[in-house]
């Protein structure tokens, strides 16, 4: 019997163990799907299994052009190998075009066009509903200063540039995301690198021709079945057979 894995943290769609190798974690992938700050839960089979295959594509592309990342190696099917990090406690997020809260704020139709990429930040807490945050407040809460501020900008940019060309070439058009940013240390040097996951958990993904939703608002609205939609982002960008119709058979993924 195996020994059992020592937890670190759990939450809403993964599991973090204690890594196999010093400064490492283990990144589970569950298949549990929740949305509006886990008000709205349901587990969708092979969800894991494929956001797990979906974010190790999307980290080793970030690798090969420079762009630093936890990302190790896949272990099997629902796990990662991944280098342990401190959380910057906010999320990144990254915005092309109007959707989903955005376009409560202003008003804006779904689908606008901004006039540049947007970065906002919201600060890492459920019970508060990740709330939106200023540099201001991240600043002067000590959360982040303004050198690594500047230096987050810098990452999800080349974040949205590396997503946006590659969504883009199979169809679908990158409306937004959102990244997490770990400190990492090299003796006395501090650098800050791409964390958590790239997945269609993380993204607003649209077919550029129809519009058609390929990412979480497919559960958030009650849009049809989330496992088709995240499937048919795998089967474009080449993950899965041609033929797939359904990540309910895991094991048709590479």
């Amino acid at each position: 019997m195996a020994p059992r894995r020592k937890k670190i943290y759990e939450g809403k769609a993964k599991i973090l163990y204690e890594g196999t190798e010093p400064g490492t974690l283990v990144q589970y992938f569950k298949d549990d799907a929740t949305a509006f700050n886990a008000q709205k839960k349901a587990v969708v089979e092979g969800k894991g299994v494929l956001n797990n295959r979906l974010s190790e594509f999307f980290m080793n592309g970030l690798t090969n052009i420079g762009v630093p990342n936890h990302f190790i190696r896949r272990i099997n099917m629902r796990e990662q190998l991944i280098r342990q990090v401190e959380i910057v406690p906010l999320e990144v997020i990254v915005r092309n075009f109007a959707a989903g809260s955005l376009s409560k704020r202003l008003g804006l139709e779904e689908g606008t066009l901004l006039p540049r990429p947007i970065v906002e930040y919201s600060f890492k807490n459920d019970e508060l509903g990740d709330p939106m945050v200023s540099e201001e407040y991240i600043i002067a809460f000590g959360w982040a200063t303004q050198q690594d501020l500047d230096d987050i900008v810098s990452l999800a940019l080349r974040v949205n540039d590396f997503l946006s060309g590659v969504f883009y070439g199979v169809g679908i058009k990158l409306i937004d995301f959102k990244i997490e940013i770990g400190r990492i240390w090299d003796n006395d040097y501090m650098r800050l690198i791409v964390a958590d996951e790239i997945s269609p958990d993380s993204c607003r993904l649209w077919d550029v021709k129809t519009g058609q939703k390929l990412d979480k608002d497919v559960f958030r609205r009650d849009l049809g079945n989330l496992a088709d939609a995240y499937t048919e982002v795998a089967r474009r960008l080449g993950l899965m057979p041609a033929n797939a119709t359904s990540i309910h058979k895991p094991t048709a993924i590479n």
